[in-house]
C-alpha cells in the first residue's frame, strides 16, 4: 500500500525536534481504555508517543510505514515497532484496548484505518487522535517566525489543512468520548525550534521546489531576534484531541 511519505528524508529532525506530549494526555487515555493490555499506535513516526504509552499499557504495537522514521525510535522493553501501514496492522481481531494517533491521522486512508480500528479494538476499546497546530513563539520572535512561515506557505501538502481544522469535518466511527483540553509547550534553545522548523513537511517540499533551504535563509534573523542561541524560551502549540469509544 502507497503512502505519503514526506518524513523520511527528514526522520533523523523529526526524531530530535518534535514536542513531547503531556504526561496528563496519557494518564487520560489508560484511564478511559477498558484495560492496560495493549495499546496500537498508528503511524508512531520516530517515537513520540510511545514511551509515554508504554509506561502505561503492558504492551505497545507501534506501526509505521516508513522504515526511516521506525529506525529513529527509541527502544522500550514493551514496545514493538513494525513497519506496517495503518490501515493494515499484523494485530488480531479483538485484541486491543486503545488505538492512538499522533499527529498523523490527516495522512491516512481513513476509511480503511476506521475500518481496522473496528477490527482491533476490543468492546469497549478507544480511539483516541490528536495533534497540534502552528507553533506559538515568544513576542520577540514573532516577526522572524512569520517570515519563514510565509515563505514555506504554499509547500504544505493539502492534507495540512486538516490540522489547521484540528480535524473538522471527518467521519468517525464510534461513539464521541468527550476529552479534557491539554496543554503542549516546551522549554527550547533555538537549535531545538529550527530543527524543528526543518522537520516540516513543507520546508523539505520548498526544498526540493526551489533548491533553497527556507531555514537556513531565515536562521539569521530568527537569531538575532533570540539573543543567547543557548537561552531556552517557551514555545507552545494549540492541541486538539479527538476520542471515540467502540460499543461494548
Amino acid at each position: 500500500m502507497s503512502f505519503q511519505d514526506h518524513f523520511s528524508p527528514v526522520a533523523a529532525d523529526y526524531a530530535q525536534s518534535r514536542p513531547r506530549y503531556p504526561d496528563a494526555l496519557f494518564d487520560w487515555i489508560a484511564a478511559v481504555s477498558p484495560a492496560r493490555r495493549l495499546a496500537w499506535e498508528a503511524g508512531c513516526g520516530s517515537g513520540q508517543a510511545t514511551a509515554s504509552l508504554a509506561a502505561r499499557f503492558n504492551a505497545v504495537h507501534a506501526t509505521d510505514p516508513s522504515q526511516a522514521q521506525v529506525a529513529q525510535a527509541p527502544a522500550a522493553a514493551n514496545a514493538t515497532f513494525a513497519v506496517e501501514p495503518a490501515e493494515r496492522c499484523s494485530l488480531p481481531a479483538g485484541s486491543v484496548d486503545a488505538v492512538c494517533v499522533a499527529q498523523a491521522l490527516h495522512w491516512f486512508d481513513r476509511a480503511a484505518f476506521f475500518a481496522e480500528c473496528d477490527r482491533v479494538l476490543k468492546p469497549g476499546g478507544v480511539l483516541v487522535a490528536w495533534g497540534y497546530q502552528d507553533v506559538v513563539v515568544p513576542e520577540a520572535l514573532a516577526a522572524a517566525n512569520q517570515a519563514l512561515q510565509d515563505e514555506i506557505r504554499g509547500h504544505w501538502p493539502p492534507a495540512r489543512a486538516d490540522v489547521d481544522a484540528a480535524y473538522a469535518g471527518y467521519r468517525w466511527p464510534f461513539d464521541a468520548l468527550a476529552a479534557p483540553d491539554f496543554a503542549l509547550r516546551a522549554q527550547w534553545p533555538l537549535a531545538r525550534l529550527l530543527g524543528y522548523y526543518a522537520s516540516y513537511s513543507a520546508s523539505k517540499r520548498h526544498r526540493e521546489a526551489t533548491g533553497v533551504d527556507p531555514v537556513a535563509r531565515h536562521a539569521a534573523a530568527l537569531q538575532a531576534a533570540w539573543g543567547d542561541p543557548q537561552r531556552l524560551q517557551t514555545v507552545s502549540w494549540p492541541m486538539f484531541v479527538h476520542a471515540r469509544r467502540k460499543a461494548g
